[in-house]
């Protein structure tokens, strides 16, 4: 199993100069299953440049696994290119929202007044799962999805294949839940979770549903990852910014394996 990060800003999408290092398209990780399964977490903005390189690959089968429905997480689901290839097939899984459906969400989010091509003018063929605390099989690997905190609804999810397992927590305030990302991430290969806040900054921001750096660093301890990555970075944060914030993290974690997640990362899991 490998995952490669197409996306790790958080709320909203920052280019320039001072992000150019670890990125600044939104929550988008490719996973791809040593039986050749492809699964997508999250339609941030990353998922644009995704779309072309699994399109030029001949992907035809595609699994989006959706944490939730904020901007930051499916916004670049317009520009995903094998919606427009008539052979693919999408499934996309979900939490059902909290009014209406999983579909009745995405369709309307994709189409008029918000997007200007019709849902049902998408060539490819689009299926909805509603998942929320439930495990499932795709392909060989299996999926567990878990709620956690964050407005939404929200779920993470742990992935699973043979003895490697990867777990995606991108939005989560542990504060308010000290447990509940540790279903997904107990003893995992790889933990990608939210670290978007300084201690500082989340004194002015608790409840808004993320990490801050302490947080993260207990989950880091009770979970026992063997890798794990800071993800969601805030769009204020620049390059040397974050820099910082990693080193600070490493310290609270007592992790020698904590570092920032970066756009076009690439882990190899066997």
């Amino acid at each position: 199993m490998k995952a490669k990060i197409w996306g790790c800003r958080g709320s909203l999408a920052t280019p320039g100069a001072e992000t150019v290092h670890y990125g600044g398209n939104t929550s988008c990780v490719e996973v791809s299953s040593a039986a050749g399964a492809t699964i997508v977490l999250d339609a941030g903005t990353g998922v644009r440049q995704l779309g072309i390189e699994l399109v030029a690959r001949g992907v035809q089968q595609i699994d989006l696994l959706l944490t939730h429905l904020h901007l930051d997480h499916i916004e670049g689901l317009g520009f995903f290119a094998p919606l427009f290839e008539p052979d693919c097939s999408v499934r996309i899984h979900g939490p059902r929202p909290e009014a209406g459906s999983l579909r009745q969400r995405i369709t309307g989010y994709l189409s008029p007044p918000f997007f200007p091509v019709p849902f049902d003018r998408i060539p490819a063929r689009v299926e909805f799962e509603e998942v929320w605390n439930e495990r499932w099989a795709l392909d060989g690997v299996v999926v567990l999805a878990a709620p956690v905190q964050h407005p939404g609804p929200t779920v993470g999810y742990r992935l699973e294949e043979g003895t490697r397992s990867l777990a995606y927590v991108p939005d989560n305030e542990p504060a308010l839940d000290r447990d509940a990302a540790l279903v997904l991430a107990d003893g995992v290969d790889l933990l990608l979770h939210d670290a978007q806040y300084t201690e500082a900054e989340y004194a002015s921001r608790g409840g808004w549903g993320h990490a801050a750096l302490p947080d993260f660093a207990q989950v880091v301890r009770s979970a026992r990852p063997g890798r794990a990555l800071m993800f969601h970075h805030d769009p204020s944060h620049s390059d040397s910014q974050l820099e910082e914030m990693e080193a600070v993290t490493r310290d609270l974690a007592q992790h020698d394996r904590v570092a920032l997640g970066r756009e076009c990362l690439e882990i190899d899991l066997t």
